[in-house]
C-alpha cells in the first residue's frame, strides 16, 4: 500500500482578490509561503515512504512543492499534466468582472460546470482525462513509494469527483482551501480516499490565511 498527497498550492494575491488564475504564472504571497512550510512541516512528521514530489510546472505550485519537499531533503519533478485549467479569456479577470461580461456562461459556471467550455480555454473534462491518465500511470510506476503531488484547486477537485464516483456535475460539492491536503491509499490496482481538505496543519497560521477561490 502506498499512499497519495493530493495538494493544492498555497495562497497568492489572485486567490485573495478572486482573479481567474489559469495558466498565468502567479506566484506566492508571504501567507502561501508559510502555508508551504507549514506543509512541509506537516509531511515530515508523516514518515513518508522514498517520497516523490511532483508538482504543476506553473509557479504557484512549483513554490509550494520546493518549500515543503525541502522539510524532507527532496527536490521536484514537473509534471505537465497537472498543470491549472486554461479558464481561456476569463484568466486575469475577477469574479465580479467575469460575473458581468459572461452572465450566462458564469451562471452556468456555478449550477452546471461540467457544461462549460471556457472560451479560449478548456473544459472540466479535458483537466480530468490528463489529470487521471497521470494519477493512475505514476501511482502504478511508483507502487511502494508515497507520492506527493501539488497542483491547482480545479485538479484536485475534478480527481476527487473522479475517484469517489461522482460526476463533475459535483465539483463545488468538494471544498478546497489554498495548502490543503487530500490523502489517497493505493493498491496497486485502485485509490481509496482517506482525506479530504485537510488544514489542520494551518491552524498555527494567522486567522483568515486561507482561501477557497
Amino acid at each position: 500500500m502506498s499512499r497519495i498527497y493530493l495538494i493544492r498550492h498555497g495562497q497568492t494575491a489572485w486567490n485573495k482578490e478572486e482573479i481567474f488564475r489559469g495558466t498565468i504564472d502567479v506566484p506566492l504571497n508571504d501567507c502561501g509561503k508559510n502555508q508551504a512550510a507549514a506543509l512541509g512541516k506537516a509531511l515530515q512528521i508523516r514518515n513518508l515512504k522514498d517520497p516523490l514530489f511532483l508538482s504543476s510546472p506553473l509557479k504557484r505550485a512549483a513554490e509550494t512543492a520546493e518549500i515543503a519537499a525541502a522539510f524532507t531533503g527532496r527536490g521536484i519533478v514537473a509534471e505537465q499534466a497537472f498543470t491549472d485549467l486554461n479558464f481561456g479569456q476569463w484568466q486575469g479577470q475577477a469574479k465580479a468582472e467575469v460575473a458581468r461580461r459572461y452572465p450566462d456562461l458564469f451562471r452556468e459556471w456555478l449550477t452546471d460546470p461540467q457544461k462549460v467550455v471556457f472560451p479560449g480555454g478548456e473544459s472540466l473534462a479535458d483537466v480530468t482525462v490528463r489529470a487521471e491518465a497521470a494519477l493512475y500511470r505514476l501511482a502504478q510506476k511508483n507502487q511502494g513509494r508515497d507520492l506527493v503531488i501539488v497542483t491547482h484547486r480545479v485538479v484536485t477537485k475534478v480527481l476527487l469527483c473522479r475517484l469517489l464516483g461522482a460526476g463533475l456535475g459535483a465539483f463545488w460539492k468538494i471544498k478546497q482551501d489554498t495548502a490543503c491536503l487530500n490523502v489517497l491509499e493505493y493498491s496497486g490496482s485502485a485509490f481509496v480516499v482517506e482525506s479530504v481538505n485537510d488544514t489542520c496543519h494551518l491552524l498555527p497560521l494567522r486567522q483568515g490565511e486561507t482561501a477557497n477561490f
